[in-house]
């Protein structure tokens, strides 16, 4: 009865504020306008391209008026949060979609792909990324989780008449709704435990629960769903041959985007969601239980993917599992969060994160697109003798190549540096045994990693050419998420101070308690 009440209390006062999930319901709008357009105008590629930037750039501007402006912390009866964690992890998901956007240029030209449903399912895609980072409650998290996935499943098959981009969608769509399964059977027996879906309603009822086991059974379910998205393992099984298969724009984005996602909802249910709370005996076994399985799931899934990396001769194969281990580096500054006592430490450490996934989408995409570029059509150069030789042949590609390379490995003054930095540092803070030994893995790891990350840089300068090479025509979209691409990595990697101050301090994550 007490429930029924409470529910029937926010039921009658949601706090309804569309200003709330303006920014969603631009790119939404942005994605129904490029395909209305295209069913009636289907030749016009550009017009549909720079509709979806305009939506982007016009999110992004209310997402920046957001932050610095005085608004509620919630709305919608709390199911939506205005915090940090929402807003940095925003700014990431738009920059995704803008590169992909401008890398798939010339894959659009090349494969006569029809780009009007391309762009379009980007921004739903984008959408449902965005209402993860803002769901304050389970339900959302999940309406955004499933509209992000259906849409990569058809980009994931974008090629309708390649059986490899075929078999990539299918095998993603399967995994994919068995995951999905988990994570929702996970949220029912949250809410069968604490008797909300509320995300600050439960971190307030976890201390005594209704039903401990209960608690305990739906975590680990919602850490095997998560996992799935993040690609971490023992749930990565599916990402080598999906990121195989699909168009390497496509692939690109899901390295980036949905991966950010996951870990933007996995820290608000589990790092807000799941606190320790001192006296609680339910809570502390939950919060210790989950520390430890993500610990051990961080280790596995840097060593798995950097090893797997090492035996890869395909390009895209080697970047999915390069992929695989930079997830096990964000568990690191995951696992940070979750041990810090502090709430000023909690939000660093949840900032550290959302700047690593920035940092490793700009790598990545960057990567991608050049992979995009000199693959030509249906991917046909993606092995590691295709780069023989091309350094002298095309510098400026191979120089920027290697810069990404440089920054995936964690080079000092790169991106990839700085942000294993952040990510580490909260961990090492904590003073807890555990982690320090992840955060020893984390390095050894790297290490591991620079065989394959500088192969590709000793193939390219080092090896000659045996077969002619034509130099590819490069698209000014793809030129500018090139240049792009490499002044943030330097950027990032110099300037970095600013980004995770403003990330960390400028709306602290605990706001989200009130105003509902």
């Amino acid at each position: 009865m007490q429930i029924d009440m409470i529910f029937f209390a926010e039921l009658v006062t949601p706090n309804v504020s569309i200003s709330a999930i303006l920014p969603e319901l631009v790119v939404a709008l942005a994605g129904i306008v490029a395909m209305v357009y295209d069913s009636f105008v289907p030749d016009q590629r550009r017009v549909t391209a720079g509709i979806s930037l305009a939506g982007l750039i016009v999110a992004t501007v209310i997402l920046g008026a957001m932050w610095t402006a005085d608004v509620p912390a919630s709305a919608f009866g709390g199911m939506i949060a205005h915090d940090n964690l929402r807003l940095g992890f925003s700014f990431v998901f738009l920059l995704v979609t803008a590169l992909t956007i401008l890398i798939s240029t010339v894959w659009i030209e090349n494969e006569n792909v029809p780009a009007g449903e391309f762009h379009a399912l980007l921004m739903f895609a984008t959408f449902g990324m965005m209402l993860m980072a803002s769901g304050n409650d389970l339900v959302v998290m999940f309406l955004g989780l499933e509209t992000l996935s259906i849409a990569t499943y058809v980009m994931a098959g974008f090629r309708k008449t390649d059986l490899k981009s075929n078999e990539a969608s299918m095998k993603y769509f399967i995994l994919g709704s068995f995951a999905s399964a988990f994570l929702l059977y996970g949220m029912a027996l949250i809410y069968g435990a604490t008797g909300t879906t509320n995300i600050t309603e439960i971190a307030s009822r976890i201390a005594d629960p209704n039903f401990p086991a209960l608690l305990l059974i739906g975590a680990a379910m919602m850490i095997i769903g998560f996992g799935f998205k993040a690609a971490t393992v023992p749930f990565h099984v599916w990402t080598p041959d999906v990121y195989e298969g699909a168009p390497s724009p496509v692939t690109g984005f899901m390295a980036a985007g949905p991966k950010a996602a996951a870990f933007a909802s996995f820290l608000r249910v589990f790092v807000i969601g799941f606190p320790l709370v001192a006296g609680a005996q339910a809570a502390g076994y939950l919060h210790e239980t989950w520390i430890t399985a993500l610990s051990v799931i961080a280790i596995l899934t840097m060593t798995v993917g950097n090893v797997a990396a090492i035996l890869q001769n395909n390009i895209k194969r080697m970047l999915a599992y390069s992929s695989i281990a930079h997830a096990g580096y964000a568990l690191v500054g995951f696992l940070g969060a979750g041990t810090a006592t502090d709430a000023a430490d909690r939000d660093a450490a949840i900032a550290s994160v959302a700047f690593y996934m920035l940092a490793y989408a700009i790598t990545n995409l960057g990567a991608f697109g050049i992979v995009t570029l000199l693959g030509q059509k249906n991917d046909r150069r993606a092995e590691f003798e295709d780069y023989n030789g091309i350094g002298f042949r095309s510098p400026a590609l191979a120089f920027s190549l290697s810069l990404f390379m440089l920054s995936l490995l964690g080079i000092p003054l790169t991106a990839g540096f700085m942000g294993k930095v952040l990510v580490f540092r909260p961990a090492l803070e904590a003073g807890n045994t555990l982690l320090t030994i992840v955060v020893v893995v984390a390095v050894l790891n790297t290490a591991i990693s620079a065989y394959y990350y500088l192969r590709l840089i000793v193939v390219m300068f080092f090896r000659e050419r045996t077969t002619e090479w034509a130099q590819p025509r490069i698209p000014a979209g793809m030129t500018a998420a090139l240049v792009i691409a490499v002044i943030g990595v330097l950027y990032f990697g110099i300037f970095s101070s600013g980004i995770i101050e403003r990330f960390s301090r400028s709306m602290p994550a605990s706001r989200v308690v009130s105003n509902r």
